[in-house]
Order: C-alpha cells, then structure tokens, then sequence
C-alpha cells in the first residue's frame, strides 16, 4: 500500500457505494454523513494510475437531523487517504446546497446521495460544486484485516507465550 493517495480520482468501488447507499436508507429521516478513502487502482488489480473510492469513514460524534448532519471536526482523522465526502439529503435533493458547498473545500469528490437511496439517486460533484461523473468500479476490496492488521492470531500467541516464559524465568529475555 502506498502512503499518498496517487493521481486523479477513477471511480468509487461497487461495494462502497452501495455501503452509502444502504447507510443513507438506515438513517432516514435524517441525513446521513461519512468521509471518503481511496485505494491506489494498482493495488486493486487496476491498470491505471489513480485512486479508486474504497471506504466511507463514519467519524464518531457526528450529529444530524432531517435537515443538517455535523461532524466534529476535532474527530477527523489526519488521513492521507482521504478523497472526500458523501452525504444524504432525505428530501431527495441531488445539488449541493451553500451549507454543502461550504464543506466541498476538503477533498475531490463529494457524493448526495437522495431518497428513496437506489441504484441511480446520487451524484457526484467537485470541490466547486460542479457536477462530475464518477465511475462505479467492479473491483474487489481487500478483507478489512489485510489492510488493518499485519499480524496474525499466530505471532500474538507466539508473544504471548514468549512473555510468560520470560516472567517465569524459562525464556531467553531477547
């Protein structure tokens, strides 16, 4: 996995995108809020240069109501993934409104999402508010724990078993 999110924004992963989907329709009447990550296409099985949509980051705290949602700020992560947001507007509206458009300012790409929440209510827009065509990619994401863990229930047991025989006096203390 590469530490910088590379090149211009390719698309938003099936998967992630019927997450939002699904997300959106769970929290009706209120408004749905997440952040967005991408993947490196590469490391996706893509052959191109860009960033694939991967997840949708749900920021602890986050407040809403039928009308608004509000993250706290003070709990989005310092993420070198980020590619922007997706939201919902229960009343259907796909455009951005000014409070939206305030918020376009971070990120590439941000996603309404509008009621009834299927396959063709959403759209994508620039960080200007203008809409863009955002390709939804038949790619396979990684299993959370490849991109999370790199460690096994193995190498824990292995410590732990190494640190018992320490306190014990059996081990070699490394």
């Amino acid at each position: 996995m590469r530490l910088f999110r590379s090149g211009e924004i390719l698309g938003i992963a099936r998967a992630t995108l019927e997450f939002a989907l699904e997300a959106s329709a769970q929290t009706h009447p209120n408004e749905y809020m997440g952040l967005l990550r991408g993947e490196d296409a590469r490391t996706l099985g893509l052959d191109e240069s860009g960033t694939v949509i991967t997840d949708v980051l749900v920021i602890p705290g986050t407040e809403s109501n039928p009308v608004s949602a509000t993250v706290k700020t003070s709990m989005v992560p310092n993420d070198l993934r980020a590619a922007g947001s997706v939201h919902s507007h229960p009343n259907g509206v796909l455009y951005p409104s000014d409070a939206d458009l305030a918020t376009f300012g971070k990120g590439d790409v941000h996603i309404i999402i509008g009621a009834p929440y299927g396959d063709d209510d959403w759209r994508a827009f620039d960080r200007d508010g203008e809409e863009t065509d955002l390709a939804v990619l038949d790619v396979e994401l990684p299993e959370p724990e490849e991109r999370f863990f790199d460690f096994t229930q193995a190498d824990i047991d292995e410590e732990l078993s190494y640190d018992e025989e320490w306190k014990t006096g059996d081990g070699d203390p490394r």
